[in-house]
């Protein structure tokens, strides 16, 4: 899936959520991803339709329903890692005995290295609620 196509459809799902559509790409965003003082506070639920807003971050790599340079996320919570047909994984997560699961996925996302040293992914979320709001909105793309 293209980009734009990509983001298309996020202004769609932000539209149908109430909320602000985004236009002219992420680059307000970017500091949701970085880290700030006060991160390692663990948020108490997840916001979804903020999620799809921090996700756009993802989409540089990821996308819900097509391999990219990182593997699909529709249906994440629940799957094996290393386990989406067609995707090209490092052997230490083709080799990882994780299940995705809302704590693994938290895990990951603070510091992929660290949970799984030698995977591909080097990018980390350092806020914890927006990690929390990313997977609240992975857990509805099931």
């Amino acid at each position: 899936m293209s980009t734009a196509r990509r983001r298309s459809t996020l202004r769609n799902v932000l539209f149908m959520a109430g909320m602000p559509v985004i236009v002219g790409g992420v680059a307000g965003l970017a500091c949701s991803a970085m880290a700030s003082p006060g991160d390692e506070v663990q948020p108490t639920s997840g916001n979804p339709a903020h999620g799809a807003l921090v996700y756009q971050n993802c989409m540089s790599c990821h996308s819900l329903d097509e391999n990219d340079i990182g593997p699909r996320h529709r249906g994440v919570i629940g799957r094996r890692a290393g386990s989406v047909e067609g995707y090209a994984y490092s052997p230490a997560l083709k080799n990882a005995t994780v299940v995705w699961t809302a704590a693994t996925i938290d895990r990951w996302l603070a510091d992929p290295q660290a949970m799984v040293p030698g995977s591909k992914m080097f990018f980390a979320l350092k806020n914890a609620q927006d990690r929390a709001d990313v997977i609240a909105y992975l857990e509805q793309q099931q």
